[in-house]
């Protein structure tokens, strides 16, 4: 009797068409969300690689240019001003606005009454359309908005909120830690309402006030979720231009030119794609990085 030299393969193969045919229609009801996500986003993401090595023009035509691209950004004063800018833009982010979804969660999850109404009042600034939300504090950082008649009817001295650049930045975190809170606030409430509720009632039999409580009950139970928020955030806010764009346009004297920004202006602005495409994939590797270790902690916290 001959001996099949190669037994593994057959063995192999044989088994992949018995699991293709088992999930067949699945595959088949998976395969266009899988083509439209290789389209719309694995592609672009390809061509940004292979368009940062080329001077892009939809009329002369693509040409080669190797590293010129990247040499160019480099040398350009404006990108270090971006860099300088995201990272302060990212750590007023972290500074102002990390920490106030962590308080109003542990706040409305002590509450006897009223618990369902604090979570709709907290969440509402999320609804409110971006087109209404920049007229609004447009409105309130306005030389006669109701923050500079309130600091001038206390004796104090006008603040230019649009046109400072010290007070420039602060305004756009300020205004985006209002609207946006209300949805990491309610990530953070679901994974505190999740911790067992015998913990507290022991520990409120032992004598526990409130702060011991969420010293060492709450916050060690959402400590992993913390972390994983935070590398969100800084993921988040590297990639941050809209307010800015739709505020100041980077002003004043580019005192809110974020990174992301610069990429908006070289592309559509000075129409150097390839330029742009450099920067993106710069800005890649960088998210890449921040990706990876979220990945990392969130197989951490599941084992």
């Amino acid at each position: 009797m001959p001996i099949d030299p190669h037994p593994m393969p057959v063995k192999l193969k044989s088994r992949f068409m018995v699991q293709l045919r088992k999930h067949f229609w699945g595959y088949m009801f998976l395969l266009p969300a899988v083509v439209i996500f290789f389209l719309f986003l694995w592609m672009p993401i390809v061509k940004g690689f292979v368009y940062s090595f080329y001077h892009v023009d939809f009329v002369k035509g693509d040409s080669f240019v190797g590293f010129d691209n990247y040499r160019t950004i480099l040398q350009d004063e404006e990108l270090w001003i971006s860099v300088k800018n995201t990272l302060y833009y990212i750590l007023l982010c972290i500074a102002m606005g990390f920490w106030v979804p962590i308080l109003f969660a542990i706040a409305i999850s002590e509450l006897k009454r009223f618990q369902g109404l604090a979570r709709v009042a907290a969440y509402l600034p999320n609804v409110i359309p971006v087109v209404v939300l920049y007229g609004l504090w447009r409105w309130i950082y306005d030389p006669v908005g109701p923050i500079n008649a309130t600091i001038t009817q206390l004796g104090g001295n006008m603040i230019s909120f649009m046109t400072d650049t010290k007070w420039s930045m602060f305004s756009i975190v300020l205004m985006e830690t209002w609207q946006q809170f209300g949805s990491a606030m309610l990530i953070y409430l679901a994974a505190i309402m999740s911790i067992p509720r015998d913990w507290y009632e022991a520990a409120e039999i032992d004598g526990a006030g409130v702060w011991h409580r969420i010293k060492y009950i709450t916050l060690p139970s959402i400590r992993n979720l913390i972390i994983l928020m935070l590398i969100l955030q800084l993921i988040a806010t590297s990639q941050g231009f809209q307010s800015q764009r739709a505020m100041l346009d980077g002003g004043p004297n580019n005192a809110t030119l974020t990174y992301a920004l610069l990429i908006v202006k070289y592309a559509f602005t000075r129409l150097d794609y390839g330029a742009a495409s450099a920067l993106g994939v710069l800005l890649f590797v960088v998210l890449g990085g921040l990706a990876f270790l979220q990945y990392r902690l969130s197989n951490k916290e599941e084992n």
